[in-house]
């Protein structure tokens, strides 16, 4: 399983129908984690071949997801992203919660793990 890019459609399906509901819900079967970056941003590439590792260890246990900024401006403004990367870790239940910047590994396994409650075996 590889990092997916999600449009407006598929966030809607996948994470969250905001047109359906205000109260978050969250759609997915699997927590998330979703990375909002763009191609021209330095700190974003640095992350992308970390999601990549994270979304083959955590294969079939969490959903990685990233939203291009400059595409998907209506997702990015909804969730009032001013800088990038901004990562969105989303559990199945309870509210999603936003870090921002370049993590290390180390960080978006501490975080899977605390707020997705997803440990690897």
């Amino acid at each position: 399983m590889s990092v997916e890019h999600l449009t407006l459609e598929t966030f809607k399906e996948k994470v969250f129908n905001f047109e359906e509901s205000k109260e978050w819900s969250f759609n997915g079967q699997n927590p998330c984690v979703i990375d909002f970056y763009a191609d021209w941003c330095g700190p974003c590439k640095m992350i992308a071949p970390i999601m990549e590792q994270l979304s083959t260890e955590y294969d079939q246990k969490v959903d990685f997801y990233k939203i291009d900024t400059e595409e998907q401006v209506e997702l990015a403004s909804m969730f009032g992203i001013r800088s990038i990367p901004s990562i969105l870790f989303v559990p199945a239940e309870g509210q999603p919660q936003m870090a921002s910047g370049a993590l290390p590994k180390a960080s978006f396994k501490q975080i899977i793990n605390e707020v997705l409650k997803v440990e690897l075996n």
